[in-house]
């Protein structure tokens, strides 16, 4: 059976993500953004520094000053993302937390299309 693509149909570009990942420091933020802006894996990466960060981690409830990064980038590209943050991470369980965006600015979504890995 042979398929058929609509010519009237245009092809959408992959689904728009946000990714949180938290950090031991401001340096390991910017180290792990560059990276990933570097090699298209992101548009963009902000790094918020936060006050503390409480959790838990081997039956303790810890507080402790973090970063947080806001990567922009596209749900095709979270696994090698993923696993590029992995390595450059000094913790053992990394957030690595990918929300899709559900509406958005089209110029803003395109300028993520545009400035990620096609």
């Amino acid at each position: 059976m042979e398929r058929r693509v609509d010519s009237n149909v245009e092809e959408k570009p992959s689904q728009a993500i946000t990714v949180f990942v938290t950090t031991a420091s401001e340096e390991e933020a910017a180290t792990i953004g560059r990276a990933v802006v570097t090699q298209r894996l992101a548009a963009c990466a902000n790094v918020l520094t936060l006050k503390k960060s409480i959790f838990q981690w081997e039956g303790k409830i810890c507080e402790e000053p973090e970063c947080l990064m806001i990567v922009k980038s596209r749900l095709d590209l979270f696994e090698e993302l993923s696993v590029t943050v992995k390595q450059l991470h000094s913790y053992t369980v990394p957030e690595i937390v990918a929300i899709p965006i559900v509406a958005g600015s089209p110029d803003y979504l395109n300028w993520i299309a545009e400035n990620t890995r096609k």
